[in-house]
């Protein structure tokens, strides 16, 4: 008899993976390092291999550089030679970025926001309640309503009125619209720390997040310096730190702009920053000032938190440092907007803090 056997998936272990498996996890980090620059990540793969012998007699660079084309990770300009990342080796980064950051997710047919709200949703509950003027025949728990008709009628002259009829309580499961927005300036790379690459990180994780788990919602992606433009998810690779202040009053306004053309009810900001404003924009002049915390620019910032408080739209704060004095200024700022924060060191993401201001407490994710 023939039939099918179902057990556990175990992945591989580490030393069972090919050996361009092995190879792609690194080149995929370096890739993200060098903002999607394919030469400069594979010199220093070069570079890597030549210290811990990654490659062997049977299987080198060249025979991973032509199975990332034949894998559809990279294509080739045939006019110049240059290498670039394909569609799907963009998706890979937001992908391992995703499963690195917050596990491995699968795509849902719907939004999945549950609010505290109970009404004429789409999630039955086990709730019920009296019958209301407006309520469809859908929604009456017919069990429930002839049973009541029968204890308060009886069972021989049986007979059912409005007091009798009960109705499912149902949740709406709510569709959001959120605008992420990228620090670029020049603290990003101050002081000799990479704090861009994690925030990429971050970003792509969200991104690929949204895209995933919540396919009804929508994403705005904007990254600010001086001032503030949008990009596109297939851009987030290639983001680059310029010569830059960091106006997050900007930015800020910028979703705004965004998040009142969303017809979505839930609207929210998510921001990857370092955590110093260091800039606004005073009619067709800036105003900078890089050295500590300036009050003016710090009072224009966090009014426009309240702002967005008082429009319900929460701020979430990723603050790419653990700089005291940067998350002085977070908390004050996710307090005035009653949003949310979460605080990443740079050696890894992994170990991600997130403050519920709500709530008043701390807990590690």
């Amino acid at each position: 008899m023939l039939g099918y056997r179902f057990s556990k998936f175990a992945p591989p272990p580490e030393d069972q993976k090919t050996d361009f498996e092995k190879l792609l996890k690194i080149f995929m980090q370096l890739a993200l390092i060098t903002s999607g620059n394919v030469s400069e990540a594979l010199q220093w793969l070069t570079e890597v291999d030549k210290q811990y012998k990654l490659t062997s007699e049977s299987y080198g660079i060249g025979d991973f550089i032509e199975d990332l084309k034949r894998n559809g990770f990279i294509t080739e300009d045939h006019q110049n030679g240059e290498l670039k990342l394909h569609a799907k080796g963009e998706q890979n980064l937001r992908q391992s970025a995703l499963e690195e950051i917050f596990g491995k997710l699968k795509k849902t047919k719907g939004g999945e926001h549950k609010t505290h709200h109970n009404g004429r949703g789409d999630e039955p509950t086990t709730d019920r309640r009296d019958y209301e003027f407006g309520d469809t025949l859908e929604q009456i728990s017919m069990t429930d309503s002839i049973k009541n008709a029968q204890v308060n009628h009886g069972v021989e002259d049986f007979f059912l009125t409005e007091e009798d009829l009960e109705v499912i309580e149902s949740e709406f499961k709510t569709q959001t619209s959120t605008v992420l927005m990228i620090d670029i300036s020049h603290s990003m790379i101050l002081y000799g720390e990479d704090r861009i690459t994690p925030a990429k990180k971050v970003a792509m994780a969200l991104a690929e997040l949204i895209t995933k788990k919540y396919p009804k919602d929508t994403l705005d992606i904007l990254v600010f310096g001086d001032d503030a433009w949008q990009i596109e998810i297939k851009d987030l690779p290639y983001l680059q730190v310029g010569p830059y202040h960091t106006n997050t009053v900007a930015g800020l306004e910028l979703a705004m702009d965004i998040l009142r053309k969303r017809k979505n009810a839930n609207k929210q900001v998510f921001m990857i920053t370092d955590g110093k404003p260091t800039c606004i924009k005073q009619g067709i002049k800036y105003y900078k000032n890089s050295f500590g915390l300036d009050h003016k620019i710090l009072a224009k910032t966090l009014n426009l938190a309240g702002q967005l408080r008082k429009i319900k739209i929460p701020v979430t704060t990723f603050m790419i440092a653990t700089d005291p004095y940067l998350k002085t200024f977070v908390r004050d700022f996710t307090k005035a907007n009653n949003g949310n924060a979460y605080y990443s060191s740079l050696q890894g993401l992994g170990n991600l803090i997130f403050e519920d201001f709500k709530k008043n407490r701390r807990k590690n994710l």
